[in-house]
């Protein structure tokens, strides 16, 4: 599987804490050996961010992103607390 990084992705992480981009980096190897993982509590998304998905990065931050080829390929889209996504 491979990632890509919409433009305001990037942009969040590079403004996240030093340890959120670890966890994000940590949570990113795990999601493309093993998208089920439960560690990542991948799961579908409503509202706003229908047909996206989303993984925990820690316990109050997110990574939102959608499959964007027959699940080889998935972009990410955001990355915020679970308050700064869902308002």
């Amino acid at each position: 599987m491979r990632a890509r990084f919409d433009r305001k992705f990037k942009k969040n992480l590079e403004k996240a804490p030093a340890n959120i981009q670890q966890a994000f980096q940590n949570r990113l190897d795990l999601f493309l050996n093993n998208p089920s993982h439960p560690l990542l509590r991948n799961h579908a998304l409503k509202g706003v961010y229908q047909n996206y998905r989303s993984i925990s990065v820690t316990g109050d931050w997110r990574a939102i992103f959608k499959f964007i080829d027959e699940e080889e390929t998935v972009i990410f889209i955001q990355l915020g607390t679970h308050s700064q996504l869902y308002k």
